[in-house]
């Protein structure tokens, strides 16, 4: 099957380019915001890599009610929207209720809908029938190829404008596992499918800040397992001290050393490409 194209704003999703999509996971001060938005425009412009930025303006499943769960609706589009102006950078953020989507389809180019609510009816349809790209997380808790349910309700909804992420599924014990299969079945869904890297490494249940909230180590292999399967863009969270990040402390990645990590996987890429052309 050959995948549709989704555009957003200049970059064309599902093209033969890799594109990336990277932010820290929640909005957290705004100076940090920007000065994170700079570093990651520079880092795409020095890897000639398309740049979608990326965070949330509410974790609304944190575990705990006394973990941050971001600045609001309110505040947080108006942080994302001065950011997308000053920088000029596409914007990507996630919705956890329908009446969210308006509101956020003024100001982001990219709705998310997390993986917990993926099959949540009102909450797609609501999204699909804003002018916004829908960028649907992969549920833990379903097959790969049961992602076709979700897009089809945007598709009856009236929309194409489709990303598929896979972000790793339910192993147990707190454990997610990245199945490589999982990428084939999402490609032949016919949308771009993206790899979220660094939620897959996450240990659920776990405080984020606590150092065993996440396996770092397991970064590199994974995301090069996946670029070499054939995905369209990575996905992954930064942050410019995460050890001091608000959410996810323990998994999202350093952003002075994601230029060196993104090196390898677009070479991966590129031969990978290469290779389908010939």
């Amino acid at each position: 099957m050959k995948k549709k194209h989704v555009k957003i704003s200049d970059i064309n999703c599902g093209s033969d380019k890799l594109f990336l999509i990277s932010g820290p996971c929640v909005i957290e001060s705004e100076d940090l915001m920007m000065r994170t938005a700079e570093q990651l425009k520079g880092i795409a412009q020095e890897l000639k890599i398309p740049l979608i930025f990326k965070s949330s303006f509410s974790k609304d499943n944190r575990s705990s009610l006394e973990y941050y769960q971001g600045p609001g609706l309110d505040e947080g589009l108006r942080i994302l929207e001065k950011l997308k102006k000053q920088f000029e950078l596409p914007v990507l953020t996630d919705i956890h209720y329908p009446n969210q989507a308006i509101p956020a389809a003024e100001v982001v180019d990219v709705i998310q809908i997390p993986a917990y609510l993926c099959m949540q009816s009102e909450l797609v349809v609501a999204a699909a029938k804003t002018d916004c790209v829908v960028n649907l997380k992969h549920g833990q808790f379903i097959a790969p190829d049961n992602m076709s349910k979700p897009v089809k309700k945007i598709e009856d909804s009236g929309s194409e404008k489709i990303i598929l992420t896979e972000r790793g599924y339910t192993f147990g014990y707190n454990d997610l596992v990245v199945d490589p299969r999982s990428f084939l079945l999402l490609n032949q869904i016919g949308y771009p499918v993206v790899f979220d890297i660094t939620h897959t490494i996450r240990k659920y249940g776990i405080p984020s800040k606590d150092p065993r909230g996440g396996t770092r180590e397991f970064l590199s292999v994974l995301s090069r397992a996946g670029v070499a399967a054939g995905v369209d863009g990575i996905f992954i969270e930064a942050h410019p001290n995460p050890p001091e990040a608000l959410c996810d402390a323990a998994s999202q990645y350093y952003l002075d050393q994601l230029a060196e990590f993104v090196k390898p996987l677009l070479e991966i890429h590129n031969l990978v490409r290469a290779q389908t052309v010939h």
